[in-house]
């Protein structure tokens, strides 16, 4: 084989499989340097071998090396065969130090036996599918916590698989919004929940339900949070209920709750979109607890605020028309304003107004 077709067989392979060129050619040196052991070596040699073409470069021919590291003189157990002392090696070259490798050419066989290139074979195939994983799964590695937009491949028992190019993304159950379909064929953005490594390439799990789906959705909307001007402090979800996010900024001058709602709400519309009829109350952020409490409780209107802080505790009054909304639906209010605020809150009526009373004492007298 030519040195041209060579590279351009290692050139083709590594398209195809979406590796580096030197990743292939290491891969061959790798298998052939096992068959090479297997025929002509012995098991504990550490044999390296060498690409070459006619004039050194690298290429289509090889040279086959023995590897031996140097140790020091004192060891106790020099193993022949993959070490050398220090005093022998600067026998051959004073320059040798302690940990460095001598490479002892071995004799060069021109073919090699059937058993040895099904070894080579074998290694090169497995190590390219090995290469293949590694590049994946650091591809993907570099994309958790993020969006992605896939392809919806298959639904079956409940679980979504989702294409995101070259590698299907699971969905399970727990992942998904309640009443949400998904069918074969429908495009949908996903958050890259979790990426594993697997026996067969990256375990990556996507979620249409995580709080932070949420977050990455609003982060492409408004370029406030994407550039840090305006951060989002806390963020708590019932997947295709509701969603409480705080923001923050330390910008006088910019409205942190209207840079995310945009203007006539194009920007949260835009989020509601994606996710249907799931309700999502953005909130201020204030390092003062009692305040924070009073805009997490929002929309409902809070008459006073106890607050225990070693005790992360909370006790709310609201006016009696105030107390469903202090409470919401099920408590999913008071539920989601205590995981955003970290403390845990009880709701206490106020069973009359200052109004009120003043006309009970009056009907008194």
């Amino acid at each position: 084989m030519a040195l041209s077709a060579f590279t351009a067989a290692i050139q083709q392979l590594a398209a195809e499989k979406n590796l580096p060129e030197e990743a292939i050619i290491a891969t061959i040196e790798a298998a052939l340097a096992a068959a090479y052991r297997r025929d002509y070596g012995e098991s504990e040699q550490v044999i390296r071998v060498k690409l070459l073409d006619s004039d050194g470069k690298e290429g289509v021919s090889f040279k086959v090396y023995q590897v031996h590291t140097i140790v020091a003189d004192e060891e106790e157990h020099i193993d022949p065969v993959r070490e050398i002392s220090i005093t022998e090696a600067r026998k051959q070259n004073v320059a040798y130090n302690i940990d460095d490798e001598i490479l002892t050419e071995l004799p060069y066989h021109d073919e090699f036996g059937r058993i040895a290139a099904q070894t080579a074979k074998q290694v090169i195939i497995q190590r390219i599918r090995e290469a293949e994983r590694d590049i994946l799964y650091t591809e993907f590695k570099e994309k958790e916590q993020q969006l992605l937009t896939g392809q919806v491949q298959q639904v079956e028992f409940d679980t979504v698989t989702v294409s995101l190019g070259r590698v299907n993304g699971i969905m399970p159950p727990r992942e998904q919004l309640r009443g949400e379909y998904y069918g074969p064929g429908q495009r949908l953005r996903v958050f890259v929940k979790e990426v594993a490594e697997g026996m067969r390439g990256p375990q990556i799990i996507v979620s249409r339900a995580d709080a932070r789906f949420i977050l990455e959705l609003f982060r492409l909307e408004v370029p406030e949070i994407q550039t840090g001007v305006v951060e989002v402090k806390a963020i708590q979800r019932e997947a295709g209920s509701r969603t409480k996010m705080a923001v923050f900024t330390e910008n006088p001058s910019i409205d942190p709750i209207g840079s995310c709602v945009g203007q006539r709400g194009a920007r949260v519309q835009t989020v509601l979109n994606e996710i249907g009829d799931e309700k999502i109350d953005i909130v201020l952020w204030d390092e003062d607890s009692e305040t924070f409490l009073r805009n997490a409780l929002a929309p409902a209107k809070i008459r006073e605020v106890t607050i225990d802080v070693e005790r992360r505790h909370a006790s709310v009054q609201v006016d009696a028309d105030q107390l469903s909304l202090a409470i919401g639906r099920n408590g999913q209010n008071v539920r989601l304003a205590s995981k955003l605020t970290g403390f845990t809150i009880d709701i206490l009526r106020e069973e009359a107004t200052e109004a009120a009373e003043a006309e009970a004492t009056a009907q008194t007298e």
